[in-house]
């Protein structure tokens, strides 16, 4: 009987600790002989590397090209939550299958989109801390209802949403909006046009989008392309009172001009990742009131990591059977990872 596979896994303590992966490392454990650690720099991983088949991470440690081309031909198959762009290009280099199942996160991130969206647009996080506080005030209950209520206060059914970055994410938030008969335009130069018209959605360029959507959601990958892609001049084109949701990564926005246009309090963002994070205590964003924030949240629920887990267990099972992987990273997908 020939012996087991070897697979490392490096993930963070809870992953090994939550009751809710039990049964899917007890699977893993059928397929290979499964060491694990925990740590976070190419050094310290060194020594989880010496005779592995496999290894089952996040986006990091990345290990370096000595290290991998110490591994010799034994390494063959590389398993992530996420990982970034010049790591998917060191592997597949080497001929080592790439598997990645980051659009596990996609379901519950367009979820947190649309949320975030109904949230800005009802004011509804303003009304509960309020209320919460016993601080609302007569305007809060409408005493001259009709003439107090606070035209900011909108439905989303018919309004022009806007989404910048139409993957996964992006596709599966156009889908959540259909029963709100939105009009929808996205920015997205590498979807074919037939993607898009399936979709029922129109592709416009940056400028467009920004000035024309009263919804601004940013869903793109982050790369050396798109840097603070909404930067100052993005930032000046949108509506007075429009929604700016961003659940995406930070570095896609100039944080700056960000502030800088909500201190005018003419705009509304939910926000749901920072440049540094944790979010400093002092932050400016946590001083306005246009501001609405989330502590990177959005994709981060059981059910994703559960099936984060499960797709990269499903993939390194057909890899060990010969058949088809269907999380496979080729070389052709590599620029829509992030940087």
């Amino acid at each position: 009987m020939s012996a087991k596979p070897r697979l490392h896994i490096n993930l963070l303590p809870g992953f090994f600790t939550a009751s809710q992966l039990q049964k899917s490392w007890a699977r893993l454990d059928n397929l290979a002989e499964v060491s694990r650690s925990e740590v976070h720099t190419a050094e310290d991983i060194d020594p989880f590397l010496k005779n592995l088949d496999a290894i089952l991470m996040w986006a990091w440690p990345k290990p370096t090209p000595a290290q991998l081309d110490r591994l010799g031909n034994r390494y063959k198959f590389s398993a992530h939550l996420d990982l970034a762009q010049s790591h998917a290009k060191s592997l597949i280099e080497r001929g080592i299958t790439v598997s990645t199942s980051r659009s596990g996160f996609s379901p519950a991130v367009a979820e947190m989109a649309l949320t975030l969206i109904l949230a800005s647009l009802r004011r509804t996080s303003t009304y509960h801390a309020d209320m919460w506080k016993a601080t609302e005030t007569d305007a809060h209950w409408l005493k001259r209802f009709p003439e107090d209520i606070d035209p900011r206060e909108r439905q989303l059914t018919g309004r022009r949403v806007g989404i910048i970055g139409f993957g996964r994410v992006g596709q599966r938030l156009g889908e959540l909006l259909k029963p709100f008969q939105c009009q929808v335009s996205i920015v997205d130069p590498f979807l074919p046009d037939a993607v898009a018209e399936k979709a029922g959605v129109r592709k416009v360029s940056l400028e467009t989008l920004a000035s024309d959507c009263e919804i601004i959601v940013l869903s793109a990958a982050s790369n050396s392309g798109t840097q603070h892609l909404i930067n100052q001049s993005i930032i000046s084109r949108l509506q007075p009172d429009a929604v700016f949701v961003n659940v995406a990564r930070a570095a896609l926005v100039d944080t700056e001009a960000l502030v800088n246009r909500l201190r005018r309090g003419d705009l509304f963002a939910a926000i749901d990742v920072f440049d540094k994070e944790p979010l400093a205590k002092d932050s400016v964003l946590r001083s306005l009131p246009n501001a609405y924030l989330t502590p990177h949240r959005a994709g981060g629920i059981m059910e994703s990591v559960q099936r984060n887990i499960d797709w990269l267990i499903d993939d390194y099972e057909a890899f060990l059977k010969g058949q088809p992987l269907k999380y496979r990273v080729s070389e052709a997908m590599i620029p829509s990872l992030d940087a």
